[in-house]
């Protein structure tokens, strides 16, 4: 079976930057299963696979704009250090859930603190960064029609 839209995936995969340095992988345990056109790969990602079969074998770079995009500046704010209201201590590296105006929960990260100033980051962490991607298509097969209903594997 071809890979295409509602067709449930098995990937094993190795994440890599630019440097070779691997960022993520599925070696050592169950493959990656995900629902093809349903938005739970990267874009990027999902496309290099799109038409790839069952036992297919490919390497891939991913621009940041197909991959987690490119990093954007307005994410990137100074705050008061009362924004964390009992957190004693405060360390770049810590990352924190914040709401945004509208209610969104987002993630973001501590990257500086100088004095009561924080300075945080909301964009993802591999924002801006070239993906290389190797992947080994394990298996394909049809979606269930609750698999397609609800917009991922069971």
């Amino acid at each position: 079976m071809l890979i295409g839209d509602n067709a449930v995936v098995s990937i094993h995969y190795t994440l890599s930057d630019a440097d070779g340095n691997t960022l993520d992988s599925s070696a050592g345990s169950d493959p990656l299963n995900y629902l093809h056109g349903a938005g739970n790969i990267i874009p990027g990602l999902e496309n290099a696979l799109t038409g790839k079969v069952s036992g297919d074998e490919l390497n891939v770079v991913i621009a940041p704009a197909d991959g987690y995009g490119e990093v954007v500046p307005q994410l990137v704010q100074v705050v008061d250090r009362a924004v964390f209201q009992g957190v004693e201590t405060i360390e770049p590296g810590m990352a924190f859930q914040s709401q945004d105006p509208q209610g969104n929960v987002q993630r973001v990260v501590v990257t500086a603190v100088e004095g009561d100033e924080i300075t945080i980051d909301a964009n993802h962490p591999l924002a801006g960064t070239e993906l290389h991607f190797e992947v080994q298509v394990v298996d394909v097969r049809p979606a269930t029609d609750e698999e397609v209903a609800h917009g991922h594997v069971h």
